[in-house]
């Protein structure tokens, strides 16, 4: 991974990782967040600043090198004969893991240069709204802290991090909603009094933070089906724990750890029924008397992710415009989902459900 990505937020340690996370958590201050008022255009729009255009095609060059990137570094993780390299490069998975990584690394260092180029032209005040990358060349321009091969890695990292993440979240709250049509009548009618029943009107903030059902379900579609299925971490120093026998067990330092988002969210001490879909489990009150550690799919602790909260309201913006227009039936069984637990979580089969215009309210107002 660090050989495409180097050594970014998401795979640096020690005091590299403490600077770059103190300098890039402001970008994702809500404050920055709230600037982004015209929701379909950011959602289209990357981290980068421009229009890779991927939902018009599948031939974006840049957009099939990053995913085919995922797919072999997958194969790499779960294949321990592979990690010799002369197999590496003699089922040509190398060569080709190596070409995808140039591809995108030239790509991404020929973004920076012409956005520094723009920014120069258009100056500080002309641009409100920054992408991602816009707020790192602010930040190497005044505090001389970023080369150009930092914000490449950021933006490789968060490109990474924040694209299949995010599909893969709302693919399964689709999906689960499909499987839940009284969830879904509950949504249409938020969406209804929010926007209008079918309205084409643009989410505004404001708009998205009136969507307190919508979170409730894309938040229990994460704890049933998170789209990162394991956090892995490499103990720096020596853990000790404490085992139900009442035993004290020492983690030594150098070890690998795994934890299951997916485990942790199925608890019956936390969850009433874990393995049931219930947005109700997101309640104020039922929040309340939860273990924080009962819902980590953006992982927890200090190296959780930095950018959940935009992660939220993206979903919440594609979500709140196609729940508006439109009503789902899935066409599979929740039995016969089996979730692949790759880099990213996904189904086995594909996601399959029949989508309807909604031709008039799906509830009854009293």
């Amino acid at each position: 991974m660090s050989e495409w990505i180097g050594t970014g937020l998401l795979t640096s340690t020690h005091e590299k990782w403490f600077h770059r996370r103190k300098m890039l958590t402001p970008t994702f201050h809500f404050s920055i967040i709230q600037d982004y008022s015209h929701f379909g255009q950011a959602c289209r729009e990357t981290a980068m600043g421009i229009q890779v255009n991927a939902q018009l095609g599948h031939n974006n060059e840049y957009v099939h090198a990053v995913k085919r990137i995922s797919e072999i570094t997958w194969n790499h993780m779960k294949f321990p004969w592979l990690w010799l390299k002369p197999i590496w490069y003699l089922t040509g998975l190398g060569f080709e893991f190596d070409k995808n990584v140039k591809l995108t690394n030239d790509f991404v260092r020929k973004v920076i240069q012409e956005r520094k180029e723009l920014l120069s032209e258009e100056g500080e005040s002309d641009r409100k709204r920054k992408a991602f990358l816009d707020l790192l060349l602010t930040i190497q321009k005044e505090k001389k802290t970023l080369s150009d091969e930092d914000i490449r890695e950021e933006v490789d990292t968060f490109m990474f991090e924040g694209h299949d993440t995010t599909s893969s979240g709302i693919g399964f709250t689709i999906l689960w909603l499909g499987f839940n049509p009284d969830c879904q009548k509950k949504l249409h009618k938020e969406l209804d009094e929010i926007f209008g029943f079918a309205s084409d009107q643009s989410p505004t903030m404001d708009d998205i933070k009136k969507c307190t059902y919508l979170e409730k379900c894309i938040k229990e579609s994460l704890r049933m089906f998170p789209s990162v299925p394991l956090i892995a971490r490499r103990l720096s120093e020596d853990v000790t724990i404490d085992h139900p026998s009442g035993q004290k067990i020492v983690l030594p330092a150098g070890l690998s750890a795994c934890v299951s988002p997916i485990a942790a969210a199925r608890d019956p001490r936390a969850y009433p029924d874990p393995n049931t879909f219930n947005p109700d489990n997101f309640d104020i009150d039922a929040i309340a008397g939860r273990d924080p550690y009962a819902y980590i799919p953006f992982s927890a602790g200090p190296r959780n992710c930095i950018g959940q909260k935009f992660a939220i309201l993206e979903e919440k913006t594609v979500l709140s415009t196609f729940f508006r227009k439109y009503e789902v039936e899935s066409l599979q069984t929740e039995e016969n989902l089996r979730p692949i637990p790759e880099l990213i979580l996904r189904p086995y089969n594909g996601i399959r459900i029949k989508i309807k215009r909604r031709e008039s309210t799906d509830y009854v107002v009293l």
